[in-house]
C-alpha cells in the first residue's frame, strides 16, 4: 500500500500543467498549439515570454522532487516510485487527455531529491552538450540515459532503477525528435520545434 501511495502522489501531483496555466494565466491562449505542441519549458519559451518558461522549469522540477522528499519521509523506501509516477503524471497527464509534455523538467526534479550530487553532475552534462550539440533534445536525451551511471558513479545505487524507468519514459515522449535527428531536421537551439 505504501508503494501505491507514492505512486498516487507523484502521479497526481506530476500531472498538473503548470505550462498550460501559467500561459493561460498570462494571457498567451494554449501553449500546445504553438511549436511542438508540449506543455512544457522549451515551448513555453516560444511564446516569447522567458520569465513564463523559467517559472515552467522550476514547478515542473518541484512537482517531481516534492513527492519523492514527501514519500521519502512517510514511507522510505518509497521515493524512487515517487519520482517516476511523478514524470509519468507530466508527461501522460489526465487533465490534458493523458498528452503532456516532455518530462526532462520532471526528471531533473526526481533527480535532485534522490541524489542531488547526480543532479548537479547531470547538469553540467546537459551544458556540455547543449553548448556542443546546439539542439535541445540531444541534450536532455543524453542526460537522462547517462543519469543512472552518475548516480552508480557517485554512490547512489538506489536510485538506478527509477531513473532507468524515467530515462525510458523520456525518451518515448521524444520519439518524434529522434526521427527528425535521424532525418537531419531537428532544428537548433532556438528553432521552432524541439
Amino acid at each position: 500500500m505504501e508503494l501505491f501511495f507514492a505512486a498516487l502522489l507523484g502521479f497526481a501531483l506530476g500531472s498538473i500543467p503548470f505550462g498550460l496555466i501559467l500561459t493561460r494565466a498570462a494571457g498567451l491562449g494554449d501553449v500546445r498549439d504553438i511549436g511542438s505542441g508540449s506543455i512544457g519549458a522549451t515551448n513555453v519559451l516560444r511564446t516569447g515570454n522567458k520569465g513564463l518558461a523559467a517559472a515552467t522549469v522550476l514547478l515542473d522540477a518541484a512537482k517531481a522532487a516534492v513527492p519523492v522528499l514527501v514519500a521519502g519521509a512517510l514511507w522510505p523506501g518509497t521515493e524512487g516510485v515517487a519520482g517516476v509516477a511523478a514524470v509519468a503524471g507530466h508527461c501522460f497527464t489526465p487533465w490534458l487527455n493523458f498528452k503532456g509534455g516532455k518530462g526532462f523538467a520532471s526528471a531533473a526534479g526526481a533527480l535532485l531529491a534522490l541524489a542531488w550530487p547526480a543532479m548537479l553532475a547531470c547538469a553540467a552534462i546537459w551544458a556540455a552538450v547543449l553548448f556542443l550539440s546546439r539542439i535541445s533534445s540531444v541534450a536532455s536525451m543524453v542526460t537522462v540515459v547517462v543519469s543512472p551511471l552518475v548516480a552508480w558513479g557517485l554512490g547512489y545505487p538506489q536510485a538506478i532503477p527509477p531513473l532507468l524507468a524515467i530515462a525510458a519514459i523520456v525518451l518515448v515522449q521524444h520519439r518524434a525528435n529522434i526521427g527528425r535527428l535521424m532525418r537531419g531536421e531537428e532544428p537548433k537551439v532556438g528553432g521552432n520545434k524541439s
